[in-house]
């Protein structure tokens, strides 16, 4: 940098001369430190994606000819050869959904982000009304809120309540009544969309392994699943560039908050029949 100035003796010029050798260098090692990883990433997305694909045929093989053998052979085998049998089909079928859960979670990694001004609303009112028809005969009250227009993925962004508020009817199946909200608050100047519901919780000292793949908080003979959905959920919200976490206390319920890295539109979107809403489904 060059600069002039008078002084008593006459003009004077001034040369500042700065050495960025080394942040330049600090900054390409960080961009190919980011590549690397970003390498490392593609190849785990695929070899899962792989193993995943590679593993249904077999466990469907196992599953049918489990299933052929108490169909036809069933008279003839012994009381125990049929609990094993039966063991044995109930262990595919898990296998069989956790394979399912880590295609979807591989699939999640390799799509692109397609960006649309979207109605939350929308796709919460859209995920509800599935959840309903697979919770006849429970007490549900849902109290959903006016949910803002963003800038998203919507087939990505339905996965992530979908998978939010499944586990937010899943646990709170013990209680009697059941309350599951939907809304936002707002957090350093940004839209954070929250899931709460009154179900069994969970320690906050757990939390941390909340959205890791496989990590599970409850045992699966109380709540099945294969501890899949929240790293899936962690994901999509990642590649919208933004942050998911959770609070929760034993057996006092949860909430799961998320906000996206792109500013939501101003107006709120009314989502149809919004507002507190109760049903007992029959």
């Amino acid at each position: 940098m060059l600069s002039s100035f008078e002084s008593d003796e006459g003009p004077l010029a001034m040369s500042i001369v700065r050495d960025i050798s080394e942040r330049k260098q600090a900054e390409e090692r960080l961009k190919k430190h980011a590549a690397e990883l970003q390498a490392l990433n593609a190849e785990l997305d695929a070899f899962t994606y792989s193993v995943a694909h590679d593993l249904r045929a077999p466990l469907r093989r196992v599953d049918g000819f489990t299933g052929l053998l108490l169909e036809e052979y069933n008279d003839a085998l012994p009381e125990d050869a049929q609990r094993y049998l039966g063991r044995v089909r109930e262990g595919t079928r898990q296998m069989g959904q956790l394979v399912d859960d880590l295609l979807n979670l591989a699939r999640v990694g390799r799509k692109e982000v397609n960006l649309q001004v979207t109605g939350l609303g929308t796709l919460v009112q859209e995920v509800v009304a599935e959840l309903k028809r697979d919770t006849q005969g429970r007490n549900i009250e849902w109290s959903i809120q006016s949910l803002p227009f963003v800038e998203c993925d919507p087939a990505l962004m339905k996965v992530v309540f979908t998978n939010l508020l499944a586990n937010a009817v899943k646990y709170t199946r013990p209680r009697q009544q059941a309350i599951v909200e939907v809304g936002t608050v707002e957090k350093d100047g940004q839209t954070v969309v929250f899931i709460r519901d009154n179900g069994v919780g969970f320690s906050m000292k757990y939390a941390d392994k909340l959205f890791g793949v496989f990590q599970r908080l409850h045992r699966s003979e109380d709540f099945e699943g294969t501890g899949v959905g929240l790293a899936t959920v962690q994901r999509i919200v990642h590649k919208h560039g933004g942050k998911v976490w959770a609070q929760g206390e034993l057996d006092k319920g949860a909430c799961f908050y998320f906000a996206l890295g792109k500013p939501s539109h101003s107006e709120p979107e009314v989502p149809s029949g919004s507002g507190r809403e109760s049903y007992a489904a029959r």
